[in-house]
């Protein structure tokens, strides 16, 4: 004896109000706005017969890296920002820049936040070597 799927009506309420003002609206985005828990959403979404994208299954179509454009050394430089564990100072924001054509580290900077002061302290350092 299978009861049938419900939704409260004090949850069903707000969210039929957001989807005839935005149709474009997705679950999540329902959860975002109203703060609900997102399974009661999603069940509402099933019940209303609304699309629900589902998660693919298995391996992921990788990003295809697209070889670097720089002609000769110091012509393109990149920059990245990676978090790491310091231990006991805990968590500890590490920037870098290097060079497009010989993949040379020019600079870099370690701080405790992720401001972009980081970023720009180590291009400074580029810019000094």
């Amino acid at each position: 004896m299978n009861a049938k799927p419900k939704v409260q009506e004090r949850f069903a309420e707000p969210v039929r109000k957001i989807i005839l003002e935005e149709p474009s609206f997705g679950y999540r985005m329902v959860v975002g706005l109203l703060g609900f828990n997102k399974n009661t959403v999603h069940r509402f979404f099933l019940l209303k017969g609304r699309r629900v994208k589902k998660c693919p299954i298995g391996l992921r179509p990788s990003v295809k890296a697209l070889p670097s454009v720089a002609t000769g050394p110091e012509k393109r430089w990149a920059t990245d920002l990676c978090r790491i564990w310091t231990g006991c100072e805990g968590w500890a924001v590490l920037a870098l820049v290097i060079d497009c054509y010989t993949w040379e580290l020019l600079g870099w900077h370690l701080s405790r936040s992720g401001k972009s002061k980081t970023a720009e302290s180590a291009l400074e350092r580029a810019l000094i070597l």
